[in-house]
């Protein structure tokens, strides 16, 4: 009979009985896109448990079981290490066999039986190890798990058993005590690979958060949000336990009827600001741009790309590749990558640039700065990619003068070039141009809702050249998402939104085709409104609408019928490769776009980053980031007039939770 209870009255047995309680787990809530797609499920499965009353069964005991389980079920051995073999060995071992290992002399010289096993297990051999067997490796990963579990929790021996074990297990269990079949569940991911990384996993609770659990009500076995969304909304996510009282023998033998049984509860469900069918034509556009890169990389094939809304701060897609050099680490998908992985970002924040001059005082529309090389002592000459001459604030934008932007940095620093350059101001302008930076998002938190994110780096030594090089995006670094808040600042004339995931939280409901009452809807929030004037930003979006139509980006985006807005970027990068002597810098750049759609009302906002990028001559490829960003465009304002869904996997991909 399977010790799954049903609330049925029986009578007390005539031994001395206590009554104990086990909690046993609901499924976590489920999460939706914006549209209502389910991303992630729960599959419900079967799993085999044990619980060790008051933790009163000794190892023996517990031994025995696990050798009666190993006949019933199958179990995996991977996670077994070296130091769990030499318990096991230990425990297999008779009084005088341990003696045999520490004699009773030495153990007298030894201060505690903590030290005395931490000899004896120095001391099993290595041939006793490698003498153990297949079936006894079973029994360990069987007995193992048992012997993890705390009083009255059941501790997971086996999840997702099948018919056949399930079987045969219930036709066994009345000798098997503590041992029982449990209804159980793990995550599902609808969609395969699309954007898992940033659902996040569950697993076991980390021994450094274990107080915090326990002060919440968690028990000690219980699975948790172990990152990202599943982490950041646990207490939402978390479902109502079921709770089965039942009768226990003074020896511990679980009667086979209980007190009572509470229904358990999943978790409230999420609906993030994600659109899966976007998402996932995001994600098959870099695939296809990384295929054809070919050997365009200095090491890793790598490229992100954000997709948000600029008005409501709406994460729409995040996609990111990565494929290892080394071949030693599996190629993946890397979506969490855009809020993780920071570079320099080149001539995309010259925008910010721009402003920062604009608000600083050295520098108004119309301006203008003759482009031609900079030469400053102790510092490489520093230049635009071709000397344009008199150029103003819209024109340096289009065409990506580097000099406009280092002549607005050397002023704030005090430096009139070239006949009256003191520097009086250098570590203010530092100051000042990272303050400026900082409130479109550059180099601070973004406010996403995830547990932990980068915020980028900033450069340490304050000298000259490396204010010029601050000005161009080629100091600090920023992440992807850093980027896309950038841009979408600007977009949102002024407004920096915070980006968001989770739009609402609602009640769970049987039918997956339905969603439940809302409990609570995130409204945007407005993180800050940058202190420039309206004049000022309209100006630079002027000139971003010229980089498009005229500038950099002309090429690709001059007759788009949605007609964006944008800035490329080019930064300069150099890679170490090879290992000992060997060990080389390649040059090599960092390729960047930025930018929104459509100019006149911003709707989408995106910034694409194609990292580490060989030299043209050397044989990268060139516009990645633009080829990307053109296609992702397409596609978002495709799905305006045709949608089609979002292709769920053959069947959905299901989660191996971190137990260790």
């Amino acid at each position: 009979m399977v010790q799954i209870v049903e609330g049925e009255d029986f009578s007390k047995e005539l031994d001395r009985t206590s009554n104990t309680t086990a909690r046993i787990d609901a499924p976590r809530g489920i999460m939706y896109d914006r549209f209502g797609n389910v991303v992630v499920d729960n599959e419900l499965e079967l799993s085999v448990t044990y619980t060790n009353p008051s933790r009163a069964t000794n190892s023996q005991t517990i031994l025995e079981i696990a050798r009666d389980l190993e006949e019933l079920i199958d179990v995996e051995t991977e996670r077994i290490t070296e130091r769990d073999k030499r318990d096991y060995l230990l425990l297999l071992m008779s009084e005088e066999e341990r003696y045999e290992l520490v004699s009773r002399d030495e153990r007298k010289k030894l201060e505690s039986s903590s030290d005395e096993y931490r000899l004896e297990v120095e001391r099993i051999s290595d041939e006793a190890i490698e003498g153990l067997s297949e079936k006894d490796l079973r029994v360990l990963a069987i007995y193992r798990e048992m012997s993890r579990g705390y009083a009255n929790a059941p501790q997971r021996i086996k999840r997702g058993i099948t018919e056949e074990e399930a079987h045969r297990l219930s036709e066994n269990l009345y000798r098997l005590p503590g041992v029982d079949i449990l209804r159980d569940s793990r995550r599902a991911y609808v969609y395969g690979d699309s954007f898992k990384d940033v659902f996040g996993s569950t697993g076991s609770i980390p021994r450094e958060k274990l107080d915090y659990y326990l002060s919440r009500g968690y028990d000690r076995s219980d699975i948790v949000g172990t990152s990202f969304l599943e982490l950041q909304y646990e207490d939402v996510l978390r479902g109502k336990k079921a709770v089965m009282e039942s009768i226990t023998t003074s020896t511990g033998n679980s009667l086979e009827s209980s007190v009572n049984e509470r229904q358990g509860q999943r978790g409230n469900d999420l609906v993030l600001s994600l659109d899966m069918e976007l998402q996932q034509e995001l994600e098959e556009i870099i695939d296809e741009e990384m295929r054809k890169a070919g050997n365009s990389f200095i090491l890793d094939r790598s490229a992100y790309a954000v997709l948000m809304d600029p008005r409501t701060g709406d994460v729409l897609a995040m996609a990111g590749f990565n494929d290892p050099a080394d071949r030693t680490r599996p190629s993946n998908a890397d979506h969490i990558g855009n809020v993780m992985k920071a570079y320099e970002m080149g001539s995309s924040i010259k925008a910010a640039s721009v402003l920062a001059g604009f608000q600083s005082g050295v520098a108004y529309p119309g301006k203008m700065f003759n482009d031609r090389p900079i030469r400053l002592p102790s510092t490489p000459e520093k230049k635009s990619v071709r000397n344009y001459g008199w150029v103003n604030d819209i024109r340096a934008l289009e065409v990506s003068s580097n000099v406009y932007m280092f002549e607005m940095g050397m002023l704030m620093a005090g430096c009139h070039y070239p006949t009256n350059c003191r520097w009086s101001n250098l570590q203010g302008a530092y100051d000042e141009v990272r303050y400026s930076f900082s409130q479109f998002g550059l180099g601070v938190d973004t406010g996403i809702d995830l547990p932990s994110t980068s915020s980028g780096l900033a450069g340490g030594s304050v000298i000259a050249g490396n204010l010029l090089d601050l000005m161009i995006g080629q100091y600090d670094t920023y992440t992807t998402l850093q980027l896309a808040q950038y841009i979408s600042t600007i977009a949102n004339d002024g407004y920096r939104m915070q980006p968001r995931l989770v739009t609402e939280i609602r009640e769970p409901v049987s039918n997956r085709e339905e969603q439940g009452a809302v409990i609570q809807k995130f409204e945007p929030t407005i993180l800050n409104r940058i202190d420039m004037s309206d004049e000022y930003i309209k100006r630079v979006q002027q000139g971003l609408r010229g980089v498009v139509t005229r500038g950099t980006a002309s090429s690709r985006f001059s007759n788009k019928s949605y007609q964006p807005a944008g800035k490329t970027g080019t930064a300069q990068v150099n890679v170490a490769v090879g290992e000992g002597d060997n060990r080389r810098l390649v040059s090599g750049n960092t390729q960047t776009f930025v930018g929104y759609a459509p100019f006149n009302n911003p709707e989408i906002a995106f910034a694409v980053v194609v990292p580490n990028v060989k030299l043209e001559r050397n044989g990268g490829r060139t516009g990645m980031a633009q080829e990307i960003t053109s296609k992702a465009l397409d596609a978002y304002f495709d799905m305006k007039e045709v949608r089609n869904g979002p292709t769920k996997a053959d069947r959905p991909i299901l989660e191996q939770p971190d137990t260790d």
